[in-house]
């Protein structure tokens, strides 16, 4: 169901890219004369940076001499990256879980204009196609490894190329810190889940939950209970499913907001982060620091969504 069900390690928004600062390791001196740790994207800046990198794509993808369609089909509002912590009581009064969100979103993959018109195209076309947009089979590979073991690999050359370095300056740093940033839960995740904080004031989210007719253990499980019902309820009786999804995910995200589960989850999530700093402090500021320089170029390029 959209990017609500996204890992559990991930509580809140941002963190995993964004901690709070911590202590150093070193001594008074050293942390005054460091200059302040660059910010995480917001996902507001994250969805322009990617609008923008759409229409750099485009651009290029125009000057050599093919169609390219960028995807906007989701307003900014749509856009909202539901977590497991949810306490935005209005936006689930009117999008519950984002379910049909996640339906349109499918919707608008499915009818995706840019693979239709690579359909259309000609054997000897479509090569040229993807050779222009990221290099083809020719195309450089990066290679990032990840904190939890393993490494990922993308390929990456033509317009695909040129928009991230029009973005970020360096696509293999970004890709390479980016994997590294976004991938941390997997050395936290389980001892956070874990934390007597965290489970606290997810207990005091069931308790209120409970006295609001909805005897769920945590937030997962609301959720799942709602996709239980949704499929269970089908298409025939989808007005119903959906009311329903709204009704949960408002007690959710009230029960959230009265036991400020968010703050705990956010701030646990940052203890349990900062321990890794030492490690991996040098890969998470540069990630951040070339999103924000991403975003500064993404602003003189694409308008923010409506």
């Amino acid at each position: 169901m959209r990017r609500v069900l996204v890992s559990l390690c991930v509580v809140v928004a941002a963190v995993t890219t964004g901690c709070a600062d911590g202590g150093d390791g070193g001594d008074g001196r050293a942390q005054q004369d460091r200059s302040p740790r660059p910010r995480a994207l917001t996902w507001q800046q994250e969805l322009r940076v990617a609008d923008a990198q759409q229409r750099l794509t485009r651009q290029c993808m125009n000057r050599q001499g093919f169609t390219y369609r960028e995807d906007r089909g989701l307003t900014l509002r749509e856009s909202r990256p539901v977590r497991y912590v949810q306490d935005d009581v209005a936006w689930a009064r009117t999008y519950g879980y984002g379910g049909r969100i996640e339906a349109k979103s499918l919707r608008v993959r499915e009818r995706n204009p840019n693979g239709t018109y690579l359909q259309s195209l000609s054997p000897s076309r479509r090569a040229a196609f993807d050779a222009a947009l990221d290099g083809g089979d020719g195309a450089r590979m990066l290679t990032a490894s990840l904190p939890g073991g393993g490494e990922t690999r993308k390929r990456l050359g033509g317009c695909t190329q040129e928009a991230e370095r029009a973005l970020y300056g360096d696509p293999a740093e970004w890709y390479r810190t980016g994997k590294i940033a976004t991938g941390l839960s997997a050395l936290y995740g389980e001892e956070l889940m874990k934390d007597r904080h965290l489970t606290a004031a997810v207990r005091a989210w069931s308790r209120c939950m409970k006295r609001a007719g909805r005897p769920y253990e945590d937030p997962r499980a609301a959720r799942e209970a709602v996709r239980v019902n949704t499929g269970r309820l089908g298409a025939a009786r989808a007005d119903e499913a959906f009311a329903a999804e709204r009704r949960t995910a408002v007690a959710d995200a009230t029960c959230a907001r009265e036991t400020s589960l968010r703050a705990v989850a956010t701030a646990r999530e940052t203890y349990h982060l900062d321990r890794l700093r030492d490690r991996f402090g040098k890969d998470i500021d540069t990630y951040r620091h070339l999103g924000q320089r991403a975003y500064d170029r993404a602003v003189r390029i694409v308008p923010e969504r409506d």
